[in-house]
């Protein structure tokens, strides 16, 4: 039984008794009974109120939620970068789709300047004081200072 018909029911029962509306018992009854209908009718329209607050909030919800699939289907295909929680290091995909670590051994592309040939270098081999043209024998030297790589990049 809702409580609007329980409302009904007791003002029913209360008109069924025929009491005096007169003596102070058949106005308070009287009173207690108005007082329940009015109730049952504020206590009607706010649940009415909050299940249509709820099913906007649902649609709002499906609509954040499609929004959000939306904009991370276009973070991933435009965010080469993704992070791996296990390392606590960023893994970058160059052009080609293969992964770069930082971790990873750098390497450096040096041309002999007498020669021409192309080397593969890595960074401790190029911080170190020189080494000779494997085509060439030319001995090859580098001035790498890395603050001046940072003036630069300033």
């Amino acid at each position: 039984m809702t409580l609007s018909e329980k409302s009904a029911y007791l003002k029913g029962l209360m008109d069924g008794m025929k009491l005096d509306k007169e003596t102070d018992e058949g106005k308070m009854i009287a009173g207690i009974v108005d007082l329940l209908q009015d109730m049952t009718a504020s206590i009607s329209d706010l649940e009415e109120n909050a299940i249509a607050v709820s099913d906007e909030l649902d649609e709002i919800e499906e609509d954040l939620d499609a929004i959000e699939e939306y904009l991370m289907d276009e973070d991933d295909e435009d965010e080469d970068d993704e992070y791996d929680e296990d390392d606590d290091d960023y893994d970058f995909a160059d052009d080609d789709g293969e992964d770069f670590d930082y971790e990873d051994e750098v390497v450096y592309n040096v041309t002999c300047p007498n020669c021409g040939k192309e080397l593969e270098l890595d960074e401790e081999t190029i911080l170190g004081d020189s080494i000779n043209c494997p085509q060439c024998g030319e001995p090859l030297e580098f001035d790498f200072d890395e603050d001046d790589e940072a003036d630069e990049e300033e």
